[in-house]
């Protein structure tokens, strides 16, 4: 993450916090961000020198003025007015982070070969949440390339018990063995 993500989105996570906001901002910002990343021109757009700030600004209002907060409108009109869309979201990752510390949330991402089932990545996010002692927010993504077993990433933490790891480790005990 950027600095200029770090100090927005935590001056935004404060403002949130002193409002008790903090949950319907994080979910706009959420909203906002896949809807950026669909349409990925419109930060472009935001970001461009082309256009004054003040027409950049109007285009925010036009666009969201009624539709979300006032305070994530005139967050997202501060960022483009300094130039820095191009962080929007650093500065959204951050709040989530602070919401999800805050708030006692781990999220996790589980690599497997198949998607797991509903039952079984709600066994799997007890499970963490009783050795965590948090409330686990569980990603699945798929990557055949791990065989079976699963991949556990939360943290900065990496719990591998996937096939393809195991075979590693077995391929480097082999190369290492004198004959």
């Amino acid at each position: 993450m950027t600095q200029v993500g770090n100090v927005y989105g935590e001056a935004l996570y404060t403002l949130a916090l002193e409002e008790q906001l903090t949950g319907k901002l994080l979910e706009e910002l959420t909203v906002l961000s896949q809807s950026f990343r669909e349409n990925p021109e419109f930060i472009r757009l935001l970001s461009s020198p082309n256009f004054p700030k003040q027409e950049r600004c109007q285009i925010l209002d036009d666009s969201f003025r009624g539709k979300v907060h006032a305070y994530v409108l005139n967050f997202l009109k501060i960022l483009t007015e300094k130039g820095y869309m191009k962080h929007f979201y650093d500065c959204c990752k951050t709040f989530e982070d602070l919401y999800n510390r805050d708030n006692g949330i781990l999220p996790v991402t589980a690599i497997t070969a198949i998607a797991l089932s509903e039952e079984q990545a709600a066994k799997l996010a007890e499970k963490l949440s009783r050795a965590t002692a948090k409330q686990i927010k569980l990603h699945n993504l798929v990557d055949p390339s791990v065989l079976g077993g699963v991949r556990l990433d939360y943290d900065g933490k990496r719990l591998d018990d996937t096939v393809s790891h195991r075979m590693d480790a077995i391929t480097k005990a082999l190369k290492g063995t004198v004959l």
